[in-house]
């Protein structure tokens, strides 16, 4: 694991979640929009806050530093999705 593989992951994967939630609010526009904006710029802030920890100064091994930034990303990422999720299923009621 290094920087640039980092980053494309980054940039994959919180950018299909912003994807998701545009696809969302296309499909219903009269539905929760306000909660799909709350999540697309907490996925903007979670998007830049990983940035900022890839390009920050790295002390020690560098593979284990992106190996925990990549699990971080993922439990966010997954944390996001259930909240997009909760707000799908809220709509379908």
């Amino acid at each position: 694991m290094n920087l640039r593989d980092f980053k494309k992951d980054v940039d994959y994967f919180v950018g299909e979640f912003v994807d998701d939630c545009a696809l969302f609010a296309t499909l219903n526009p009269s539905q929760a929009t306000d909660e799909i904006a709350a999540i697309i710029d907490e996925a903007v802030d979670l998007y830049n806050e990983l940035k900022d920890k890839a390009n920050a100064k790295i002390e020690g091994k560098k593979s284990t530093y992106f190996c925990g930034l990549r699990k971080e990303m993922f439990e966010k990422v997954d944390a996001l999705y259930e909240k997009l999720s909760g707000i799908v299923s809220a709509q379908k009621k």
